[in-house]
């Protein structure tokens, strides 16, 4: 069965970033709790987010993280996680890849395997993801 294509968008909900290492060094380490909301496809309001991220100047670096999703994809209810990996840009733009988490998948989201991507721009308050994905 070929994997099936949705789109939407999420926005940011909280945003708490915290520096795991000295703030005036380059490169840096800094940790973040988000907080997103997704509509269309996925819809899931609330979502658990937490990312390592590496400054490498000021503006510019590369972050990983784990998202725990609760809601629905194309009405099918369940929760899963997503891993995700990105890198930004001295402007400010957001390059991100993420892949379902293998086993992750509860209720009618059981089985689920998939990835997407997402570009967000400095100052966008909603940002779009694609994802691709397929059931087992």
């Amino acid at each position: 069965m070929p994997a099936i294509r949705t789109t939407g968008h999420f926005t940011f909900a909280d945003w708490k970033e915290h520096a795991v290492s000295p703030e005036d060094t380059a490169p840096r380490l800094a940790h973040a709790a988000v907080t997103n909301t997704f509509s269309g496809g996925i819809e899931a309001a609330g979502t658990t987010c937490e990312y390592s991220i590496a400054y490498v100047t000021g503006k510019t670096g590369t972050f990983t993280g784990m998202e725990l999703l609760t809601g629905r994809i194309d009405g099918r209810e369940g929760a899963f996680v997503l891993e995700e990996r990105g890198r930004f840009d001295d402007e400010g733009t957001v390059h991100c890849t993420f892949e379902v988490v293998a086993g992750s998948g509860t209720g009618e989201l059981s089985g689920l395997r998939g990835s997407g991507t997402f570009t967000a721009r400095h100052g966008e308050a909603s940002v779009a993801y694609d994802f691709a994905y397929e059931l087992g």
